[in-house]
């Protein structure tokens, strides 16, 4: 039984900080600031969706890789 709960935590846990990752990105942009570097350059939304696309599926790889998921 232990065990079982361990592997859940661990799977629970990886997720979490995955997760972690797209949500702090998000909210920084989703504070709406007036002076935003990003806002006026074209490459600023992709750059964005990758700070959150590229870490998390490190993250991801990873977790795999030491069968945490």
């Amino acid at each position: 039984m232990s065990t079982w709960q361990n592997d859940d935590m661990r799977r629970i846990s990886a997720w979490a900080a995955i997760f972690a990752i797209p949500t702090t990105v998000a909210g920084v942009y989703g504070m709406n600031f007036e002076h935003m570097p990003e806002l006026g350059w074209r490459f600023g939304y992709p750059l964005a969706v990758w700070l959150m696309a590229v870490p998390s599926g490190l993250l991801c790889r990873a977790f795999r890789r030491n069968d945490w998921l």
